[in-house]
Order: structure tokens, then C-alpha cells, then sequence
């Protein structure tokens, strides 16, 4: 059942950020015909931008579903997601600051162009290039469920597949269109808002809803004791999960991208400092889930205003549909839509990039032009989308969600060349693309083996039986943990027993296109410089 009031508000909002969408390929005009330019903003975005930006990217519209919904369907184990968040940051103070110089010295877009320039070898950087569009796609995929859910619960239905997905394939027809022609100014804008509404809607929703269960303590009086609690069977795998999902998440090609589109490693640094601000908003979000059991929200039983709730997916919705006026529920669904765009931009400019520098470039083009360059990542970019549409429409929401756990775990796999490479050379590039394929088969199987122990029929299913989604083997095995630890241990073993063997045989580890001084902090006045000898002025 359609409520007007809620859906021209939605609209409204919607309208509002495709015009910004178009509106940012004048901000900060460069020459969109430069990879550079298109796809990493110029480098030229400072603190406030990058914050936004890389708050945008992380926390999408499927954060804002999933979290509070794995805390309603698993209880405490569900708030993996909170310290996870917490540990990345330290990290990236440190790391991320010598990816960004080197980057910016060299030229480098990709992660993989880093590896190829580091290690000296193509297959390495094609691993680590194919890896992180793998993980990417079903991760953009995702994005389409959290709009899906919103659409839903908006009552916009049709008779057949095509008219009840048409509002989703137009939302995506727009964001194509204007991603191709913005590059990433688009999503950097738009983050602006969208942040600002996912703050109001959260702020809000941790207020009015607990005043309206009788405060904090009724709801969580109303919470199973079990649901608030860790079992001890779990301990390890919810601090292996967190450690490992810290490990991955700036490994993605859309987290990197976000960094290497700051104009200093400064920026990068007070970015690390500031963006824990999000992981109190992820807290309360996680709270959500424990709100919708207090509110005796529960699948296949409770209908409001028309709406099904019929997964744990649909309990945000349904919430908010329960506690508030109709036109602060439309604000709160163009929150979780506009959050499902943003991100969804990030991601498909960054596997465009990715397959542009890395594959296509690299195996097929090697003399394609700047120009060249930029047009076939446009291109790309479409595909990509297109491609994350198909993925929702043939395959099973459950089959996606199976292969974004398994996205997260492969590209785990890739940390090696990635972030140890930023700090030495003594890994040999054959043991590290040993290594890669050693955690990614080796994880892969302990994932299918797992899946088949637990006898579920998806990966997510596993984390309401208490196991097996994230155990080494099987229930017998009184230490369980996240499968791309595991995976990652087995394929560091690999990297430096190969490493040893190679280095011993005097087998050639290629040149080094990098030096020690281009890993350094160079601050900003110094990225200026830097930039004005490798990006020609949009005036000229």
C-alpha cells in the first residue's frame, strides 16, 4: 500500500541527488579524458570531502540493513561489525598514508599497479586486479538488495518481474548515466547528503523508538537473554571474524580508491583519526536489531501498513514504518536508497579502474592512451552496473549474499603483496602468487566443507546456527574461527616457504620501479607540487 506522503518525499530526495550527480562534473572541473581525473577525482579531495566520501563508500545502504538484522536474527554475535570498524583505523593511520605517496609519485590508480611496480610482475598484479573485481561485483550486487527491501516497503509493486524491478532499473539507469559523465566527483558530492540523512535517521530512530518501548531498559528487558550474549563456542570466531574483516575492508578496490583520491597523505591520516565517528553510528544502527525484537517485529508474522515482513532483512523498514510519521519514514527510505548509490557508484569506478589499468591495459592495450584509457573504464563502469543488475535479477538474494562472504575472504588473500609490499621486498613475487593461490583455494574449500557440515543451504544462514558459517572445519573442533584468517595464515606459510626457496636459487624477483623516499608522508604542499608534474592544469 502506497502512503503518497512518504513516497514524494522519497522522490523528492532522490530528484535532488541525481541533480547533484550531474551538477559535479563542474566541481572542481578537470579534463574528464584522464583516467586520473574520471576515476580518481584529480586526487584532489581534501578532508571533509574524503571523510564523506569514504563514509559513503563503507557504510552503505546494506549496512544500514544487514547489521541491524544479523543482531535480530543472532543477537550479540551480530555486533562483529562494531569492533571490526574500531581496529581498521589504526591501520589505516598507519598504511594507508605510504600507499597514497607512492601512489601519487608513480602514477598508480590501482592497487595493483602498485604490485605490478613493486614486485616487477604481471600475473601478481593480475591476481590481485581479478581478485578485487571478484570481490567487488556481488558487493555492488548487495547494494540492489538494501533497495529492493526500500522499495518494497515503499508498497511499489507490479504484476511481473519487470514492472515491480522497474523503479530499481531507472535508480540504476540514472546513476549510470551520471557516473559516466562525473566520474567520482558524483558519488563525493552526494555523500554529503546522503551522510546527512543517515545521521538523522539514526539519531532519530535511537531516540523515538526507545521512548516509544518504555526506554533502554524495557527494550533490552524484552530481549532474550541469549540474544545478549556471547556464548563461549563463538568467542573465537567473532574476534577472528572482526580481526579479519578489519584486515579486508581497505583491501577492496572502492576502499582504495577512496584513499587514493585525497590529495595528501594528511588528508589520509585525519581521515583515519575522524572516521570512528561512523562506528558509533554503525553501534547504534547494530541496536536496531535488538529495537525490532522489543517491538515484536518478527518474519512471515507482522504486516504493517501492507508491508510483509517476510526476512530479517525487512525489520528496518518495518520499524520505521511502525514509529513514525509517514514523511520522516520517506526521509529515512531515501537515507537507505541514496546509500545503496553511493556506494554502488564508488564500486563500479574502481573495478572500471581496475580492469582498465590492470587487465586491459596490461594484457591487450599496452599502448592505449590516456584518452583511451578513461573511455573504455566509462564503458566498463556500465557493465559493471549492468552486470550487478543481472546478478540481482537471475541470481537468488541468498546466492549473492554467499559470494560477498566469499568476496571478503578472497580478497583477504590479497594483503601480502598489497600491505606487506608497502614495507619490504623480501617476499618473493612467485611465493606471493603461490601464496594468493594457496588462500584462495585453501579458503575456498574450508568455506564449501563448512557450508556442508552445517547442512544450510547459504553461507548467512549459518550465523543463526550458532557455527560453521566461520569454522575451521566442523563442529567437533573446539577452535573455530573466520575461514579468511585461516586462509590468510595458510597462504602467508606458502608465500615464505616459496619465498626462501626462490631467494635461495638466486631465481630473479624482477626490479623495483619504487625507492624507500616514495613511501614517504610527503604532506600537502608537497602533493601539490608533485601533482603539478603529472596532471596537466584542466586550463591548458
Amino acid at each position: 500500500m502506497i502512503n503518497w506522503t512518504t513516497l514524494g518525499i522519497f522522490i523528492a530526495l532522490f530528484l535532488l541527488v541525481t541533480v547533484i550527480g550531474f551538477v559535479a562534473s563542474r566541481w572542481r572541473r578537470g579534463d574528464m579524458q584522464e583516467l586520473n581525473e574520471w576515476g580518481l577525482g584529480g586526487r584532489r579531495f581534501g578532508t571533509t570531502i574524503t571523510w564523506f566520501l569514504l563514509g559513503g563508500d563503507l557504510y552503505t545502504a546494506y549496512t544500514f540493513i544487514a547489521v541491524p538484522a544479523a543482531v535480530f536474527a543472532a543477537g550479540a554475535y551480530g555486533f562483529f561489525a562494531v569492533p571490526y570498524t574500531i581496529i581498521v583505523y589504526p591501520l589505516v593511520f598507519v598504511v594507508m598514508p605510504r600507499l597514497w605517496a607512492v601512489s601519487k609519485k608513480h602514477g598508480y590508480i590501482t592497487t595493483a599497479d602498485f604490485v605490478k611496480g613493486r614486485f616487477d610482475s604481471r600475473w601478481l598484479a593480475l591476481a590481485v586486479s581479478a581478485t578485487g573485481i571478484l570481490a567487488t561485483m556481488p558487493y555492488i550486487a548487495l547494494q540492489l538488495v538494501g533497495m529492493q527491501t526500500i522499495i518494497g516497503a515503499l508498497g511499489i509493486t507490479g504484476t511481473t518481474t519487470l514492472t515491480k524491478d522497474l523503479p530499481l532499473i531507472i535508480a540504476f539507469i540514472i546513476l549510470a548515466v551520471y557516473t559516466y559523465s562525473s566520474g567520482l566527483r558524483a558519488p563525493a558530492l552526494i555523500a554529503l547528503v546522503k551522510d546527512l540523512l543517515i545521521y538523522i535517521a539514526v539519531i532519530a530512530i535511537i531516540i523515538v523508538v526507545p521512548l516509544n518501548l518504555g526506554g533502554f531498559g524495557a527494550m533490552f528487558k524484552a530481549v532474550p537473554a541469549a540474544k545478549l550474549t556471547l556464548s563461549a563456542p563463538l568467542v573465537n570466531q567473532y574476534w577472528t571474524l572482526a580481526l579479519g574483516s578489519a584486515l579486508a575492508l581497505f583491501l577492496y578496490p572502492h576502499s582504495i580508491t577512496g584513499v587514493l583520491s585525497s590529495k595528501s597523505g594528511n588528508v589520509v591520516k585525519r581521515n583515519a583519526a575522524l572516521l570512528p565517528a561512523y562506528s558509533m553510528v554503525l553501534a547504534l544502527l547494530a541496536l536496531i536489531g535488538f529495537m525490532a525484537i522489543a517491538d515484536k517485529i518478527a518474519p512471515t508474522k507482522t504486516v504493517v501498513n501492507g508491508f510483509h515482513v517476510m526476512t530479517a532483512n525487512d525489520v528496518v523498514p518495518a520499524l520505521i514504518m511502525k514509529n513514525f510519521d509517514p514523511w520522516f519514514v520517506g526521509v529515512a527510505f531515501a537515507a537507505i536508497a541514496i546509500g545503496a548509490l553511493v556506494p554502488a557508484a564508488v564500486m563500479s569506478i574502481a573495478a572500471s579502474n581496475t580492469f582498465t589499468r590492470n587487465i586491459y591495459k596490461e594484457f591487450f592495450r599496452p599502448n592505449a592512451s590516456n584518452r583511451e584509457e578513461s573511455e573504455v573504464a566509462k564503458v566498463v563502469s556500465l557493465f559493471v552496473k549492468a552486470g550487478a543488475l543481472a546478478f540481482i535479477f537471475f541470481v537468488p538474494v541468498q546466492n549473492a549474499l554467499d559470494f560477498q562472504l566469499l568476496g571478503g575472504i578472497w580478497v583477504l588473500q590479497t594483503l601480502p603483496p598489497v600491505i606487506l609490499g608497502l614495507y619490504t621486498r623480501w617476499f618473493h613475487r612467485w611465493g606471493l602468487l603461490i601464496g594468493w593461490a594457496a588462500g584462495m583455494v585453501g579458503s575456498s574449500y574450508l568455506v564449501s566443507y563448512a557450508t556442508n557440515a552445517a547442512n544450510s543451504k547459504g553461507l548467512i544462514n549459518a550465523l543463526t546456527i550458532t557455527h560453521s558459517q566461520f569454522s575451521m572445519i566442523d563442529p567437533a573442533v573446539p577452535f573455530k574461527a573466520y575461514i579468511g584468517v585461516v586462509g590468510l595464515l595458510l597462504n602467508l606459510v606458502v608465500t615464505v616457504v616459496f619465498s626462501l626457496i626462490f631467494n635461495a636459487l638466486r631465481v630473479s624477483n624482477g626490479k623495483d620501479a619504487t625507492v624507500t623516499a616514495d613511501y614517504a608522508d610527503t604532506g600537502e604542499e608537497s602533493a601539490v607540487a608533485i601533482s603539478s608534474t603529472l596532471v596537466q592544469p584542466a586550463e591548458e
